[in-house]
């Protein structure tokens, strides 16, 4: 299944593609959750996503044409964004680094979130905006110490997210934050892909396209800490809550480590690209 967060003019709801319709997941449920908004985040919070997968299917008369609704982020309100720096071992070897044996991680905050197709406004105290396209997970079930043999159990899907990043602002200091959280600076979507048909979380392509040509281009079987061992080294330090969103990294040809360096201008066209979640499309202005 492929849940989405939409906004047909009521708020943001949670639905499902179907071709090239969207299921809003509430009405095939038989109505909104009592207690709360119906978002893609109740529906895990409530443990109902094999429900709405089944009642998707079944379900007759909800779809909505795809084209009139506006897509949101999938989870539009996570507790926690939070990325994985230096977890491809092509990208650690453009950078001359040796691969970390502890995860380096990093946080974003809502702000950050935008939209699929949205345009987003380089900020104005950094002139080195760089891409980074990662695929990312999302968190279905509390987790907290949680090993890596179950980790997979606490996972609810996969999604694509575009890193983009002020190098000038991140570099400024010895914390990366400062150049990760420019409002816009996570993209995201299209979709929430379940793990069956997002398939192995260890075997899904990626690609990043500016502007038509093809700057990154990986698979996560080249991470160096796979998805398991994340979910079970971040829940070691903290709490993990379903619609958490982690993002696990970046491959080879980020725009800062090319010759000449590649920084992004306005009238950029971004597209974070893969077979099994989708298309990520962004515009820089």
């Amino acid at each position: 299944m492929r849940l989405v967060t939409y906004d047909a003019g009521s708020g943001p709801r949670a639905g499902a593609l179907r071709g090239k319709a969207i299921v809003d997941v509430w009405k095939a449920l038989g109505g909104d959750p009592p207690d709360g908004p119906p978002s893609v985040r109740a529906l895990l919070e409530s443990g109902r996503v094999e429900d709405a997968a089944a009642a998707v299917a079944e379900s007759e008369g909800v779809d909505i044409p795809a084209s009139d609704p506006r897509l949101l982020p999938p989870i539009p309100d996570p507790d926690k964004l939070i990325g994985i720096g230096l977890n491809y071992r092509s990208h650690a070897e453009e950078a001359g680094l040796d691969p970390p044996a502890t995860p380096t991680f990093f946080a974003k905050y809502r702000n950050a979130l935008a939209a699929p197709g949205a345009e987003v406004a380089l900020p104005a105290a950094s002139e080195k905006v760089d891409y980074e396209a990662e695929v990312a997970f999302v968190v279905g079930r509390r987790a907290r110490d949680v090993g890596e043999a179950d980790a997979s159990a606490h996972i609810a899907g996969f999604t694509l997210l575009n890193d983009l990043s002020a190098r000038d602002l991140q570099m400024a200091t010895p914390q990366w934050m400062p150049g990760k959280v420019f409002d816009g600076s996570a993209p995201c979507g299209p979709a929430l892909v379940t793990p069956d048909e997002a398939g192995p979380s260890d075997a899904i392509e990626i690609e990043l396209v500016r502007n038509g040509e093809t700057m990154q281009q990986a698979s996560t079987a080249d991470l160096i800490h796979p998805v398991p061992a994340l979910l079970a080294y971040l829940s070691g330090l903290m709490t993990l809550e379903p619609g958490d969103v982690v993002f696990t990294g970046t491959p080879a040809g980020v725009g800062s480590l090319r010759r000449p360096r590649v920084w992004l201008e306005p009238g950029d066209e971004l597209a974070v690209v893969s077979p099994q979640l989708g298309r990520l499309e962004t515009r820089i202005v």
